[in-house]
């Protein structure tokens, strides 16, 4: 898997700054896991973008051509950064791979009303609004904090989504099952992981903390199952941030999620 950092915070709008900082922290503490869990050694080459932290546009063009160029070798990893990168990664990817879905695991849904330059909490809006991403090609799984209006658009466009609340009632391994099911009709699929769809007792380093999210356990084996699906082309890792974050706890478990998915 090719890991493209992506050290950018503008897209939070200044509310995770110090995002930025997190794509080389995940790599630095990927050094002390030495397998996966199933005892392969992990598959990961590491490269970058450019990013200007006071223009989004450019840093979105900079994503675009750099994922384009290395679709074409294998699975490929961003690891930000704030959740803007998604736009640009997932639009690169789309056009590469016509019909493809995209599911987010997040607390949020990330598609309040902004503006046309996506941001982290706007960029699912734009997706769908400017047609990047079908609304039956784009799923939610973790939420458990979104507006009115957030809401609203979600039902509106028929968004299937998974909160906490239903995948607790629902059980665990049944609400994956179901998720997993419909992941896998999609033609291809690109994985976004806001590292916020944890609980902050296992994530603490991030922007926005949300209680009732997965333990890290429930997160690594949900990782594992979406890594079977022959269709998973593409993922991100976002929001996590170091200067946040009490003794790299949060850093480990994007190290190790990004170690399992590789």
């Amino acid at each position: 898997m090719i890991v493209l950092k992506v050290p950018f915070s503008k897209g939070s709008l200044g509310k995770n700054i110090g995002s930025e900082l997190a794509p080389q922290t995940i790599i630095d503490q990927s050094e002390e896991i030495f397998s996966t869990e199933l005892g392969f050694a992990p598959k990961l080459a590491f490269g970058a973008i450019n990013v200007n932290q006071e223009n989004i546009e450019e840093t979105n063009r900079n994503i675009i051509e750099k994922v384009s160029e290395e679709l074409a070798s294998e699975k490929l990893c961003l690891l930000g950064g704030d959740h803007s990168i998604t736009y640009a990664g997932f639009k690169a990817f789309a056009k590469k791979n016509p019909g493809a879905g995209l599911l987010i695991l997040d607390a949020h849904p990330d598609c309040e009303q902004g503006t046309d330059i996506p941001s982290h909490e706007d960029f699912v809006r734009l997706l769908v609004t400017q047609g990047i991403v079908a609304p039956d090609r784009l799923m939610h799984f973790g939420l458990r904090n979104f507006t009115g209006s957030e809401k609203q658009f979600l039902d509106m466009n028929k968004i299937q989504y998974f909160t906490m609340r239903q995948i607790k009632q629902t059980g665990y391994n049944s609400s994956i099952d179901a998720m997993t099911e419909i992941a896998n009709s999609w033609p291809t699929l690109y994985l976004s992981i806001d590292i916020d769809v944890a609980d902050p007792s296992c994530a603490p380093g991030t922007g926005y903390l949300e209680p009732g999210g997965f333990t890290a356990r429930q997160l690594i084996n949900l990782i594992q199952r979406l890594k079977l699906l022959r269709n998973l082309k593409m993922c991100d890792i976002v929001e996590v941030n170091p200067k946040k974050d009490l003794n790299d706890m949060t850093s480990k478990l994007a190290a190790r999620l990004m170690v399992e998915l590789s």
